[in-house]
């Protein structure tokens, strides 16, 4: 397994993060059961987001992407 450190800031920047020289893409890949899970805390999390708080959900999470037409 490949593993890149890379930060947020780079992401939101729109900065292309590399490997080895060949740029990679970041996307999200979650499971049916995360997003079930987030779509039944979205009101809640909208209700303490009014009220000026910073929710979050943690939660283990994975990273792959494609290399040389392989799945890392």
């Amino acid at each position: 397994m490949i593993r890149r450190e890379y930060s947020g800031k780079e992401v939101r920047k729109k900065k292309r993060i590399t490997y080895k020289g060949a740029p990679i893409r970041l996307s999200a890949d979650f499971s049916t059961e995360t997003l079930q899970a987030r779509r039944e805390w979205s009101h809640i999390f909208k209700a303490l987001k009014d009220k000026n708080l910073q929710p979050r959900i943690l939660y283990p999470a994975r990273i792959s992407f494609r290399y040389e037409g392989e799945i890392k």
